[in-house]
């Protein structure tokens, strides 16, 4: 049996969507092959250790009770220190970030793990910066061969006049969107020039570079890929398909699907999943992910693939998309997590 240092919550805008991943993570581990370690990390960036049912994450009752905790730095002596007077020293085997976006998410945390050889359930640390970093992302995937949407970045030093040519020769609509942010924080659609300023401030809001970038007809698909490339063979889940009915894929639909639906698997012929899964897998190699991560394409009405992102820590409750995604290739959430945690921790 493994011990798993399960990390959830962080100094995100994503922090509320960790917790209901964590939940479900926890829930469905496998008792017979992983004893899970609980540890939170607060809106302020505390520690704690929180041995409680996982009933209670959603809540902020998660807090009430946590021991204040901190890795000991010994690199080959991975341990969980407990910061509550005693000296304890909680032993653990690998650890498994669920977390979303900044710190978290960016390679932040995944650094810090592997600086101390700690076995990661996930993508590591270069992987983790390049696909939270959606220029290079997309500068990577077209060497790999894939076709990504036309796009221009900027800084807060950016002459605005400079900023407005770019939107127009992009021509309208089109996205501004912050270089680094999940979860559609800071992304706005923008019908015309009237909108631009708008949107450039919301996007510098969450992070110091932005991305103007064209809009691409069609609709987004989605493939979630796991495995270790040269290690293991990778494995591809159903391709799913979100139907819009207007907008885009902002926060607040990936969450409620107000407005929005998500088919799995997608309404497209099996020659065109076929293609998405093996776009899915090139990118995952070109970007050096590992264990698991879902890739999004756009889907156009005449058939070609462009490559959106990649998410390193999808949501993971039993119903968002990933899990869906494998199970519709035939894989439970449960069994998901068995092999995550085989390809991580090396059971």
């Amino acid at each position: 049996m493994k011990t798993i240092l399960v990390l959830f919550g962080g100094c995100s805008s994503e922090y509320e969507v960790s917790l209901q991943s964590a939940q479900a993570v926890l829930a469905h581990l496998d008792p017979r092959q992983v004893r899970p370690l609980p540890v939170g990390v607060t809106c302020d960036g505390r520690w704690l250790y929180c041995p409680a049912s996982p009933d209670r994450l959603p809540h902020e009752t998660w807090m009430e009770g946590g021991v204040p905790c901190a890795l000991r730095l010994d690199r080959g002596k991975t341990a969980l220190l407990l910061l509550d007077g005693g000296n304890t020293a909680l032993d653990f085997d690998a650890a498994f970030p669920v977390l979303h976006g900044k710190n978290g998410e960016d390679g932040t945390v995944q650094g810090l793990l592997e600086l101390v050889g700690i076995p990661l359930i996930g993508c590591g640390t270069l992987s983790s910066a390049l696909c939270m970093d959606k220029d290079r992302a997309h500068k990577l995937a077209a060497l790999a061969g894939i076709r990504t949407p036309k796009s221009a970045v900027f800084s807060p030093a950016a002459p605005w006049e400079e900023i407005v040519e770019t939107a127009r020769s992009l021509g309208y609509p089109l996205f501004v969107k912050p270089v680094r942010a999940g979860s559609s924080f800071g992304v706005s659609r923008v019908e015309s020039p009237g909108s631009l300023s708008a949107a450039v401030e919301a996007a510098f809001r969450h992070d110091g570079r932005i991305l103007l970038e064209e809009a691409v007809p069609g609709f987004e698909v989605g493939c979630a890929v796991m495995g270790n490339p040269g290690e293991t063979e990778l494995t591809v889940g159903a391709v799913d398909e979100i139907e819009l009915s207007g907008g885009f894929f902002d926060f607040g639909e990936k969450y409620t699907l107000r407005t929005s639906a998500i088919h799995c698997p997608a309404r497209i012929s099996p020659s065109q999943a076929a293609r998405v899964q093996a776009a899915a897998r090139a990118v995952y190699a070109a970007l050096d992910c590992r264990v698991f991560a879902r890739v999004d394409f756009f889907l156009t009405p005449e058939g070609e693939l462009l490559f959106n992102e990649v998410n390193t820590i999808p949501g993971f409750t039993a119903h968002s998309r990933y899990p869906s995604m494998m199970q519709a290739a035939g894989l439970s959430f449960p069994a998901l997590l068995r092999r995550l945690v085989e390809l991580g921790a090396g059971v």
